[in-house]
């Protein structure tokens, strides 16, 4: 019997991200059907299966635990103790399921093989029979199949798999976190509120599989709720791979308009006129967005201005913003009172300059001055989401130096091999054009994102468009 798996299960059992996986499947090496891969074609392909984690798989979860702060200290790799002894449970009764089965199949074959000599087949038949029961019978653990089947197995332990209807997206519960905590930090934007159990903007209902309550809640569900199999997300963690019915953000209008009270954490100097701004959020009101949109920050003398966010949504707790001093009361106060811990109001979030999550074809993004602040939020988020087969960063600035992100930039080059960065200093239209021609192989093919100087993004994306790119592959986005 032909045995499917999801390409977020498969893409841990190979030890790969779903975006190679994607990439393979483009080139036809994989083949999916309803968007599932056949396990038999996963280890043609990956032959070799380990219990280690391995290539760009962790090479993507080191990127993502740098830049992305989990949202509890508390967090850690293992489960908790009752909801590993009810996982081992759960398993243990899919494993006996498995066990009755093989046997039932075996009596099967021996069945069968009466069955032929009783009703004397062809010479061959029963020969054939013996050699390929023997075959099974002497499967040892070093083969393919078993050793995946150990590796599902260890892996169902550790974390569970949760599955989003009517969208299909899939995400995993790791360690102690709760099923919003996780579905944040994969970048899948399920409706919450206080994410404390008050005020039941979480709710969900269980289609298939067990959770277990990790918190108590104030917020009371009905007994139809109950019976129905509602939950509170930020409540629950997944024992079980889940099916949820959940309500999702899928468009920017999908996304309330927050007004948040934060503190402004920790300001970083990049040059005279530059400053990086860490803001973070209280822990039972953190900010929802969509990586590439805006926040309208308030200063406690009143002094306001909307910039753009530099992180990534997937950790709407802790806000990046880079500030110009400008000739504004807002970067005044900044500069000069580097007001390290004060409160700052955050009102958001605006804009529509985000990321197509339904793309996996590859993805150029352009920054051009301060558009590296949009860019690399949408950049981080599309490595969370791990969809996009791969990303090229072009990066110009008005001089040398001004590559203040570059480190980060740096950073994932060195880590993914799906990641190419080009820095540039003042290029032009033409000269940005000239390169993509000379770097891309079938530039039509890829989406693009623009940020930076309104002028600048829009002479960029009509040039775009007149060298032959659809209008639908571009986004731009204009700072001024």
């Amino acid at each position: 019997m032909t045995q499917r798996v999801s390409l977020s299960r498969a893409a841990r059992l190979a030890g790969v991200t779903r975006a190679e996986l994607q990439r393979r499947i483009r080139k036809g090496e994989l083949t999916t059907f309803e968007g599932e891969l056949d396990i038999a074609d996963l280890l043609r392909v990956y032959p070799s299966v380990t219990f280690e984690k391995t290539g760009k798989l962790e090479q993507v979860e080191r990127i993502k635990a740098d830049a992305v702060p989990r949202s509890h200290d508390a967090d850690t790799a293992l489960p908790s103790p009752e909801v590993l002894v009810a996982r081992i449970r759960s398993l243990g009764e899919a494993l006996a399921q498995k066990a009755a089965q093989a046997d039932a199949q075996g009596a099967l074959l021996d069945e069968l093989r009466q069955r032929v000599i009783d009703d004397a087949a062809p010479a061959g038949l029963v020969p054939w029979l013996d050699e390929r029961r023997q075959a099974i019978d002497a499967l040892s653990p070093e083969d393919g199949r078993a050793k995946l089947f150990a590796k599902d197995t260890f892996l169902r332990l550790m974390s569970a798999s949760i599955k989003i209807i009517p969208s299909g997206h899939e995400f995993f519960v790791d360690g102690t976190e709760s099923i919003l905590e996780a579905a944040v930090r994969a970048g899948v934007r399920l409706g919450y509120g206080c994410a404390s159990g008050n005020c039941g903007e979480c709710k969900a209902r269980v289609v298939s599989g067990e959770v277990s309550r990790i918190a108590d809640h104030d917020y009371v569900l009905s007994e139809r709720e109950k019976h129905m199999g509602y939950m509170l997300t930020c409540c629950n963690t997944a024992v079980t791979d889940v099916v949820l019915e959940a309500s999702e953000a899928r468009t920017t209008a999908d996304l309330p308009e927050q007004d948040i009270r934060a503190q402004i954490r920790k300001l970083e100097a990049e040059g005279d006129d530059l400053l990086v701004v860490h803001v973070q959020t209280p822990r039972t009101h953190t900010l929802r967005f969509m990586a590439g949109q805006r926040a309208l920050l308030t200063l406690e003398n009143g002094a306001e201005r909307e910039l753009p966010i530099a992180s990534c949504p997937c950790n709407g707790r802790n806000l990046q913003f880079s500030v110009r001093r400008g000739d504004d009361a807002f970067g005044a106060y900044l500069f000069e009172r580097r007001p390290s811990r004060e409160m700052v109001r955050v009102r958001g979030p605006a804009g529509h300059f985000v990321l197509d999550e339904d793309s996996t074809e590859p993805a150029v993004f352009i920054a051009l001055g301060d558009g590296i602040a949009p860019i690399k939020s949408l950049i981080e988020h599309a490595i969370s989401i791990d969809r996009i087969e791969s990303f090229h960063l072009y990066w110009s600035v008005a001089q040398p130096d001004g590559h203040y992100h570059q480190r980060w930039c740096r950073a994932l080059k060195e880590t993914l091999d799906n990641f190419a960065f080009t820095p540039l200093v003042d290029a032009g239209t033409e000269d940005l054009l000239a390169m993509l021609r000379s770097d891309l192989a079938e530039p039509d093919a890829l989406r693009y994102y623009v940020a930076g100087p309104t002028a600048a993004v829009n002479a960029l994306t009509e040039a775009l468009t007149a060298a032959g790119i659809p209008v639908a592959r571009v986004s731009g986005e204009g700072l001024d």
